[in-house]
């Protein structure tokens, strides 16, 4: 009894004294962001960045165009934003910031720039062939874009390169779950894809060893004509490798030879011979 007593008499003291307390520092001002003209900011940004200070040159930027965001340097600054972000490795949020600038400004002349640059921070996140594809079909995907969008831009020969990287990416995963499914047994499931490798990704460094396994998950299941057509292929468009030369024993451990089926599928893959 004595304590809810003692607090009722102590509550509104203390509501006094708080209230006293706000009336003695008066009211809190929020201190206002000094505003600074944008070309200050944006050759400010262009120093940053000259001295590879990318994280400061950002915040700069950011600042450019939150204060001015119908200037003259808004465009650049999104740009530059683009690139800072990609050259400290902050690859998705250089996606984004590109995403945004293709966006606002889809006619300038800078978007193939741009689309490389977006390109890249996906080129740059691929994992290994264990791992989920979807960078590299992200990547694959923009650096099409730009072959055929802009086919006479500075970065194509580029684009063009990693585009087939990006594509060997994608047959490596398709082999790495294929010799899985081998391995198991499940033949039917490794095939698709193993034709999956030797139709989507002839010129993919992989297409070999795909043919090859075609041969042996055909001779597993006695699909031979089928088995006998895919040595065929590999042995017109690689006579010399090692794959076509294992192929070959293993046919003949069969009892059969490397023999086109006209009514295959895989008769009218066009895989690119070797010199």
């Amino acid at each position: 009894m004595f304590l809810r007593r003692a607090f009722g008499l102590l509550a509104p003291v203390a509501l006094a004294a708080v209230l006293a307390g706000c009336s003695m520092f008066g009211p809190q001002k929020i201190k206002e962001e000094a505003i600074v003209p944008p070309d200050t900011l944006y050759q400010q940004a262009i120093t940053e960045m000259d001295k590879q200070n990318y994280n400061t040159a950002i915040g700069t930027l950011t600042k450019l165009q939150r204060q001015h965001p119908y200037s003259d340097y808004t465009e650049k600054a999104k740009l530059m934003e683009v690139f800072a972000n990609y050259r400290i490795g902050r690859f998705p949020e250089a996606i984004l910031a590109a995403d945004r600038y293709i966006a606002l400004y889809p006619t300038s002349k800078e978007v193939a720039y741009v689309l490389y640059l977006k390109g890249n921070s996906y080129f740059g996140q691929i994992k290994d062939i264990t791992r989920d594809q979807q960078i590299s079909q992200d990547a694959i995907d923009t650096y099409s874009l730009i072959i055929a969008n802009y086919p006479k831009s500075e970065y194509v020969d580029d684009a063009r390169e990693k585009l087939a990287v990006g594509y060997d990416q994608l047959a490596g995963k398709e082999m790495s779950v294929g010799r899985y499914y081998l391995g198991q047994g499940d033949y039917a499931a490794a095939i698709n894809r193993f034709r999956t490798v030797a139709e989507r990704y002839q010129t993919s460094t992989h297409i070999e060893e795909a043919l090859y396994r075609l041969v042996e998950c055909n001779l597993a299941l006695g699909l031979v004509s089928e088995a006998q057509t895919a040595a065929a292929v590999l042995g017109h468009n690689y006579t010399g490798s090692d794959w076509y030369k294992k192929a070959y024993a293993l046919l003949q451990k069969a009892g059969v030879e490397p023999k086109m089926d006209a009514n295959s599928t895989l008769a009218t893959l066009k895989t690119p011979k070797k010199n």
